[in-house]
């Protein structure tokens, strides 16, 4: 994309690309490959969705543990550093479920 620049009042704007140029996509002209395109789409937003969703329920454990309202791994440890360990147990397993799915989007 060409960039060119106007000076208005001290600013710098950049200008919208021209409507003739190519764009960056080619649009899909079948529309098994739309479909295809969309369900690929789809998978890869699920896997984002899932892994966002375990980060963010790991978050809030985490943060209830820290705070000592809630002792979620007790009965997998009984000290506050093997409560800890099994929280970075748990946390390196989303850690890998985010970089598996990074990989298969």
């Amino acid at each position: 994309m060409q960039e060119r620049e106007f000076q208005a009042v001290g600013l710098y704007v950049t200008a919208m690309p021209d409507a003739d140029e190519d764009p960056t996509q080619s649009p899909t002209q079948d529309s098994q490959d739309a479909a295809e395109e969309g369900e690929v789409m789809a998978k890869n937003w699920l896997r984002v969705a899932v892994v966002a969703t375990f980060g963010m329920i790991l978050l809030a454990l985490g943060l209830l543990q820290a705070g000592g309202l809630i002792d979620f791994f007790a009965p997998v440890a009984d000290t506050g550093a093997g409560q800890w360990l099994a929280f970075a147990v748990v946390a390196l397993i989303v850690v890998g479920a985010g970089v598996w799915s990074w990989k298969l989007a």
